[in-house]
């Protein structure tokens, strides 16, 4: 049976600058930034379709949906049926995954060259309406830096493989981690670009939300021969932040909903892990952050658990309430583009906003990894996740069955 969820959008029209066509943006009700078209610049202003969007619900109850998925008639079905019979309301669906393609067509002349030729799904649009009629909320994943696609076309901006000290040239090709993928400089600024227009295209035809994931520098492999020659004299962290502002700055006046992938590590850590990637510098230019607090991701230790497989419950909970903690805070030892130092004192202590703590919508584990996963340790990663005061949560299974969530969401 078919329930709704939040009413269908019509937002108003303005006038894209410098073009003169008139268009319309949604803005959901949800959205914690103000949103004004004026503060694009006028080379950069949108171009985007009249288009119905579900506005964000209060509590976010997701799953996620491959690219392939997208693609395959009985997988929509299935997860269309679980969404609609249950609890859950939004649905998490790859624009473009780990291969760097894209999953629908388009004519766009940056982006047509880079749709997938093996998975994904020609009918997006339509798709993404069915969703709508059925009141459920749509979000699009974008993989961002991890792309060997576009790193076979444009190698120069990959990171680069150093060589070795008796070779006469400064670079070796492109580096690759142990799964032989390859990723774009952070500091690779035509990349960007791309970046956008994938996001307004996408926005254009539908989805609501636009989720960013590898949004870091790499992280497994030989990482002694990365060399990132576009992010010179600056910090991992740095580069990073001035992504986000660049990316939020262009989509912002949209009314884009924009959530970040993050390491679950990034809620408990002040380092950057090596990948960039700082809560506190995140939080400034994204709606809802994404820490992916997959108890099985986690070492040895983490939370006093010899084995971290045998407590999700305490897992997801340690993370979350130090994310609770760390998003509410007004101050920080963390430094961004966004906060201002406060005195002179050392260490340097920042001043931050006081977020609201649902700004935290963490991704939950029902994959078997490294032990098969039941009902009870996906029941508890929720209940973790409530007691730290969050209501809202998405599901991660790259197989897209959801054997255990199934017996734990209630029906409607």
């Amino acid at each position: 049976m078919s329930h709704a969820r939040g009413r269908l959008l019509f937002a108003g029209t303005f006038v894209v600058l410098g073009i003169g066509i008139a268009a319309a943006y949604a803005v959901p009700p949800s959205a914690s930034f103000v949103r004004s078209a004026t503060s694009t610049p006028p080379s950069l202003a949108p171009e985007v379709p009249l288009t119905k969007h579900v506005p964000t619900p209060a509590a976010v109850k997701a799953v996620y949906m491959s690219q392939c998925a997208a693609g395959t008639p009985s997988f929509r079905e299935n997860l269309t049926k679980l969404i609609d019979e249950t609890e859950l309301n939004s649905i998490v669906i790859d624009i473009r995954d780990y291969t760097g393609r894209i999953a629908f067509p388009t004519e766009n002349p940056v982006l047509k060259d880079m749709v997938s030729d093996e998975c994904g799904a020609n009918d997006m649009k339509e798709f993404v309406e069915g969703l709508h009629e059925k009141g459920i909320y749509v979000i699009g994943r974008i993989t961002v830096f991890q792309n060997p696609y576009y790193t076979k076309i444009h190698p120069d901006e990959a990171v680069q493989k150093k060589c070795p000290s008796t070779s006469s040239g400064t670079s070796c090709g492109v580096w690759k981690d142990r799964k032989g993928l390859a990723f774009v400089d952070v500091g690779a600024k035509p990349y960007w670009d791309t970046v956008v227009e994938l996001s307004k295209e996408s926005y254009a035809i539908g989805f609501d939300e636009l989720n960013f994931d590898y949004i870091r520098f790499p992280s497994d492999g030989p990482m002694a021969e990365a060399d990132y020659t576009w992010s010179k004299g600056k910090t991992k962290s740095e580069a990073l932040e001035e992504f986000y502002k660049y990316l939020h700055e262009r989509l912002q006046p949209l009314g884009v909903v924009m959530s970040a992938d993050l390491f679950g590590y990034v809620t408990v850590h002040v380092d950057d892990l090596g990948i960039g990637q700082l809560l506190e510098r995140a939080l400034p230019y994204f709606d809802y952050i994404s820490p992916m607090v997959y108890p099985s991701h986690y070492n040895k230790g983490f939370a006093g658990l010899s084995d971290v497989n045998s407590d999700p419950y305490k897992v997801v909970y340690a993370s979350m309430i130090e994310a609770v903690r760390r998003t509410r805070a007004t101050t920080t030892s963390i430094a961004s583009f966004a906060y201002s130092r406060i005195g002179t004192s050392t260490p340097a202590v920042y001043a931050k906003p006081a977020y609201d703590a649902q700004r935290m919508r963490p991704w939950l584990q029902d994959f078997d990894y490294p032990v098969d996963y039941t009902p009870q340790m996906v029941r508890d990663q929720i209940r973790a996740n409530e007691a730290a005061g969050l209501d809202s949560y998405m599901f991660w299974d790259p197989a897209n069955k959801y054997s255990s969530l199934r017996q734990v969401v209630a029906p409607n």
